[in-house]
């Protein structure tokens, strides 16, 4: 016999992708986010859902006064667990993907955040 249908599970592609919204307000909330040191650049998102690295998520950001969200697929690269070292906020950094959503988002940040980029402070992942 073969399984009932799952609306959550795709037939051929396997489990649908986490759908997350993330508002950032500031310039200092976006560098603490951001994952510069991903080569397609990648943002931390504070959530208490498990998580495995290498989860598949699609997230709708908003940057500061930007009109509109960008979507953007990504994948589960870092997992802050609850109690981290060092006061750490629970959460995932998501890798952009290598399509035009992905560079667009990191385009967009890196303009953002300009010579903040270079900073030694510390962020939410390093």
């Amino acid at each position: 016999m073969s399984e009932p249908y799952d609306p959550t599970k795709s037939q051929l592609m396997g489990p649908r992708p986490s759908v997350l919204s993330l508002n950032i307000n500031s310039k200092s909330a976006l560098y603490a986010a951001y994952m510069s040191h991903l080569k397609r650049g990648g943002i931390f998102i504070p959530t208490t859902r498990p998580y495995a690295i290498g989860d598949e998520v699609f997230m709708l950001l908003t940057l500061m006064d930007e009109p509109g969200k960008m979507p953007i697929a990504g994948q589960v690269v870092w997992v802050t667990p609850a109690g981290a070292q060092g006061n750490k906020t629970q959460g995932i950094g998501v890798q952009f993907s290598d399509d035009e959503s992905g560079q667009t988002a990191k385009r967009k940040i890196e303009q953002l955040l300009g010579a903040h980029l270079g900073s030694t402070r510390p962020t939410h992942t390093l």
